[in-house]
């Protein structure tokens, strides 16, 4: 206990910046987790509440193959074509990429442009292949 104390002392910038790190990634988890639904949830909401489901990786990706009725706007032109989800802005929407790290950036910019009911899929396009649930190419 004695070194720990000491070594706090001798390196209270490299401590600081070990806590600074740690909120960080305690901070990056919890915001990645609210709102996201998994492949189960993301179904009852598309079967009950008519969620709109949306792509965000690119064209050639969604021609490879993407949930059934979703509406393809890839991540780098999202902010040119948002307006094409303004009719659905009462509706749940459902955000999914590849493996749900770039859906989360799409999720951020539609809650900031005041769309209330977002959820990312957990996992993403891989997660929803693993629970067995379809995919279309048309």
């Amino acid at each position: 206990m004695q070194q720990l104390v000491e070594f706090i002392g001798n390196h209270p910038i490299l401590v600081g910046l070990l806590l600074v790190v740690g909120a960080l990634l305690i901070h990056n988890f919890l915001r990645s987790s609210k709102g996201s639904v998994d492949s189960t949830d993301a179904t009852a909401l598309i079967n009950r509440e008519e969620a709109v489901v949306l792509d965000v990786r690119s064209k050639a990706d969604f021609a490879k193959g993407h949930i059934i009725n979703s509406i393809n706007i890839p991540i780098n032109s999202f902010d040119s074509q948002l307006n094409l989800l303004e009719k659905h802005r009462e509706k749940p929407i459902i955000v999914y990429c590849s493996s749900g790290a770039q859906s989360s950036q799409a999720c951020s910019k539609l809650t900031k442009e005041g769309f209330e009911k977002v959820h990312n899929l957990k996992g993403g396009l891989m997660a929803w292949l693993n629970a067995g649930l379809p995919v279309t190419r048309k």
